[in-house]
């Protein structure tokens, strides 16, 4: 297994943290709009109970060395703002996944997604030495598969009635995205520039 999957990422927008307990209840106010879990398996926005499944699960998954998720920190504030992980773990491929994001709704545009993505994939390229990093989403989820089209990462294809969702109630196809190292040098720079006008229009709207 990899060492220091887990481990602080520092960046001017947001700070990634080892998920733990402590990120509860800030985590459960940033969680409450019912539109972030719109495609995920469940909807822990407004059941405390439902929440605390999910970050147990997360919280389980990491200690377990199976995943590794993260809390999503306002860098100026301190206050959580959203969640990520990396998963699908493969270090004898040199490969994972990352996903299961999400953010706060007073998040979204403000760079954090984007300054999140570099912070994760600069540390897979990097100090973790992967050849590939794979994106997931539901196919119908145009907002985050644009998000991924524009970072850039190649669309691959989609799984065919890859998951059920809700209980068994719905039926998800899933659109496969990827970035490898080879690309990895064109992608950062195009996240760098994405992150400088993000945060210069906040400078200019401040």
């Amino acid at each position: 297994m990899w060492k220091d999957l887990a481990t602080v990422l520092e960046g001017c927008v947001v700070r990634l943290e080892p998920l733990g307990w402590h990120h509860e209840d800030g985590l459960f106010e940033a969680a409450r709009e019912p539109e972030i879990w719109r495609w995920l398996p469940h909807d822990a926005s407004r059941d405390r109970a439902v929440f605390r499944r999910w970050l147990g699960g997360a919280i389980a998954a990491s200690r377990d060395g199976r995943e590794a998720a993260f809390a999503t920190v306002d860098a100026r504030t301190g206050e959580p703002i959203g969640s990520t992980r990396y998963l699908a773990l493969r270090p004898e491929h040199k490969g994972l996944e990352i996903g299961w994001t999400w953010l706060a709704p007073s998040a979204w545009g403000t760079g954090a997604n984007v300054e999140a993505k570099l912070l994760m994939l600069g540390h897979a390229f990097g100090p973790l030495g992967c050849m590939r990093v794979e994106f997931k989403t539901d196919a119908r989820n145009e907002r985050s598969r644009g998000a991924l089209s524009a970072l850039p990462a190649r669309f691959e294809g989609i799984f065919r009635k890859h998951r059920l969702l809700l209980g068994g109630q719905e039926i998800r196809d899933s659109a496969y995205y990827s970035i490898i190292d080879d690309e990895w040098p064109e992608v950062e720079a195009a996240l760098r520039q994405r992150l400088k006008r993000m945060t210069d229009r906040r400078k200019q709207a401040g």
